[in-house]
């Protein structure tokens, strides 16, 4: 299903009847980025991962009380981020995500860019262009699985409210401003979080698609780039529509009626 669809009337109706179909179709397809975004705020997947099975059951028991002001996904992060909030707040671990940028530097973050001056002409332009990310065949260039495996491991690495901004930014598309209500950070932070993210998923796609090339060297000479890479999230919608092709379901857990 798109995005869209999980707010069509129709979909909310067999919600709310309790079809078990529906729900394995709205936790296939959010799980993942719900256990990432809590375990963002808890600073443990484990206890990610047992929030956002609470919070399924929360979904499941009060979806017949949702009233549509906002969209289900929206309505759905938030009962995770709030249970995510109160258990970090029981066990005296809750750091707000603005805190993570006002600590002071851990490991030269606080000075990080999205790309190192080093890569670029003192006019600015690129010494070697990134390679064109839509362009990229994953069965050519990682053994096809192993591109997207690469990438969430990076994303598994981000500092935690860098994990958080581009879970619901990149993977999960929501706008800005919802990202900012959602984990209750400001505009600015906002930016500086997806920035310092999206720089270091860029390094890792570059580093993939650079050994590569290299092992490919010898068999035909590398094409020049011709222009500037695209963005993280298209990179991240390529990669995952191709593996939508293939990918194998797995076990979901839904609630008991």
């Amino acid at each position: 299903m798109r995005d869209g669809e999980f707010n069509d009337p129709a979909f909310l109706a067999r919600l709310r009847r309790g079809e078990h179909a529906a729900f394995r179709e709205l936790i296939r397809r959010f799980h993942g980025s719900l256990v990432g975004v809590a375990a963002s705020i808890i600073g443990s997947r484990a206890q990610g991962e047992e929030v956002v099975q609470d919070a399924w059951l929360a979904v499941f028991s009060g979806i017949g009380a949702f009233e549509g002001r906002s969209s289900l996904t929206t309505w759905v992060f938030s009962i995770v981020l709030n249970r995510a909030r109160t258990r970090a707040s029981r066990e005296g671990r809750l750091v707000g995500l603005p805190a993570l940028l006002d600590s002071g530097p851990t490991d030269g973050e606080a000075a990080e860019r999205a790309v190192p001056l080093a890569a670029f002409h003192p006019d600015g332009h690129w010494l070697e262009a990134p390679a064109l990310w839509d362009e990229l065949n994953p069965e050519r260039i990682v053994a096809g699985r192993q591109l997207w495996d690469h990438v969430q491991e990076a994303i598994e690495r981000l500092p935690p409210g860098q994990r958080a901004v581009i879970i619901l930014r990149d993977m999960e598309g929501r706008s800005a401003e919802e990202a900012c209500a959602l984990l209750a950070i400001s505009a600015e932070n906002q930016r500086v979080l997806l920035h310092r993210a999206r720089g270091r998923i860029r390094r890792t796609i570059d580093s993939l698609v650079g050994q590569a090339v290299s092992a490919r060297a010898g068999a035909a000479p590398r094409q020049p780039a011709r222009s500037s890479a695209t963005p993280i999230s298209r990179c991240i919608a390529v990669v995952r529509a191709w593996l939508a092709r293939i990918r194998i379901p797995t076990a979901i857990r839904v609630p008991p009626s």
